[in-house]
């Protein structure tokens, strides 16, 4: 059985070279969001999960910036973090004119100085983190009073899985959230370009 206290990461992830993965990063159905079906199926989402106003949303990790993009159509006003100068570039390139600033820093440690957020918005990074319990505290600290956290993760892969399970992120919230909802996305192929059978879901978690 997991301990839920232990602040280790999910799956002790390789090592990946993000400046060699993103040329070719918008080419997978949900990075890129090419497909108008696809595209149309993340901006609802993004829509149920963000308030309803303008507001301020720090996209960690936000790789091209592809939800960054929809975040800043909705109206918010959106920083997105990554790690990967050639990340950071292209996110740059496709947030032109948009009301979004994109920093090059690390997920865990945020370079936003004393900024605070309405929403703190991570796909795909939490299950990465050596130690994500330890960066969920530091985030929330980025958060303003009725802020909330909008993560999207999964379990991925056979016959050895990667990621962090439902049950385990909402164990690492629960210190953090009196509200956490778990919305399971396995069953959308329009949210993947295709059909999936592993485990793919969204954590709301307001504090």
């Amino acid at each position: 059985m997991t301990n839920v206290n232990d602040d280790t990461g999910a799956t002790g992830t390789p090592e990946v070279d993000w400046d060699a993965e993103a040329g070719a990063f918008d080419d997978e159905p949900d990075h890129g969001l090419r497909d108008p079906e696809t595209r149309a199926a993340w901006a609802d989402r993004l829509r149920s999960w963000l308030p309803e106003r303008p507001a301020d949303v720090l996209d960690l990790g936000c790789g091209t910036g592809s939800l960054s993009l929809l975040a800043a159509e909705q109206g918010h006003r959106v920083t997105g973090v990554d790690s990967s100068p050639a990340m950071v570039e292209r996110a740059r390139a496709k947030l032109a004119g948009r009301d979004a600033v994109v920093l090059r820093g690390e997920a865990a440690a945020p370079p936003v100085g004393e900024q605070r957020f309405d929403v703190i918005l991570v796909r795909h990074v939490v299950w990465t983190l050596p130690q994500p319990g330890r960066a969920l505290r530091h985030w929330r600290d980025l958060l303003r009073p009725g802020g909330r956290f909008v993560l999207i993760e999964g379990v991925w892969g056979t016959p050895h899985p990667t990621g962090i399970p439902a049950d385990r992120l909402t164990a690492l919230l629960a210190p953090l959230s009196p509200d956490v909802r778990v919305e399971r996305l396995s069953d959308d192929s329009l949210l993947w370009g295709k059909p999936v059978e592993d485990e793919r879901y969204a954590v709301v978690a307001a504090v």
